[in-house]
């Protein structure tokens, strides 16, 4: 499974078929701060991918209000 992360740019490579919760796991990342994209669908966290599949992690924190 190939994993594109956003801000910043950097792709990581795992083996095998996962669940995106796992992933989000594995890489240190809170579900809550990120979107998670496979050919321009939204991802939920309980989603399993082919071990040859590629998803999209885009943080969406906001900068917060004034």
């Amino acid at each position: 499974m190939n994993v594109q992360l956003r801000n910043p740019d950097k792709l990581v490579e795992l083996p095998g078929e996962r669940v995106v919760a796992d992933v989000l796991d594995e890489l240190g990342i809170n579900p809550e701060t990120v979107l998670v994209i496979h050919d321009g669908t939204l991802v939920m966290p309980t989603t399993t991918m082919g071990a040859d599949g590629t998803i999209e992690i885009h943080p969406v924190i906001s900068g917060g209000a004034a």
